[in-house]
């Protein structure tokens, strides 16, 4: 861990930006000058994910609910959408890669915006196989390991700023059933974090 690093920003890494890394570069295989959608950019995931991609270069389009846009545009986002008040398929259009983090209808009608051999890759279930095929592009589930190095440029990342940990709250250990009913309702900003030093 980087000196630099407090632990409660390294606390962020596994299942967060560990998880947008897999899902932009191992999988997603986003290079500089690519188009990205993410959904949920707010979420403990989302807000690695945009950062990261612009980090790479990349054109970064992001949904949000109103109360996240100003919050998701200061991560770097060139374009973010209120999904509660505008359907995103109908101002976006011939992206390269999706992260979906959300599935059920958001998945289904993200097929739709992908160029011809883009990568849609769903970090909640299995993506449709039928759906990759009728669109033409790729369709994977976020389950590869990053290596040490990614986790690495990751740590030194976020110690020398380059990279911003929002953290939406700490639970003590003792109220982890709180803090997973926080991440349930999936409205959070940033990552959810236990405490095991406090009970």
């Amino acid at each position: 861990m980087p000196d630099d690093l407090s632990f409660e920003d390294a606390a962020t890494i596994k299942g967060g930006a560990e998880a947008a890394w897999k899902a932009l570069f191992t999988e997603g295989e986003l290079e500089a000058g690519q188009t990205v959608l993410i959904h949920a950019a707010a979420g403990g995931v989302g807000q690695f994910a945009v950062q990261l991609a612009k980090w790479k270069g990349a054109h970064v389009i992001a949904t949000a609910s109103a109360a996240n846009v100003d919050f998701v545009a200061s991560l770097g986002a060139d374009q973010v959408i209120d999904y509660k008040t505008t359907l995103f398929e109908e101002l976006v259009s011939n992206v390269d890669l999706v992260v979906e983090s959300v599935g059920g209808e958001i998945e289904d009608r993200s097929w739709g915006v992908l160029k011809p051999g883009g990568n849609l890759v769903s970090l909640t279930q299995l993506p449709s196989a039928k759906k990759a095929a009728q669109y033409g592009v790729t369709a994977k589930f976020n389950s590869k390991f990053p290596t040490s190095e990614d986790l690495y440029t990751i740590a030194q990342l976020i110690a020398n700023g380059s990279l911003r940990s929002e953290i939406d709250s700490i639970f003590p250990l003792s109220e982890a059933n709180q803090a997973h009913a926080k991440s349930e309702a999936r409205h959070g900003r940033g990552r959810i974090l236990l405490d095991v030093r406090s009970v």
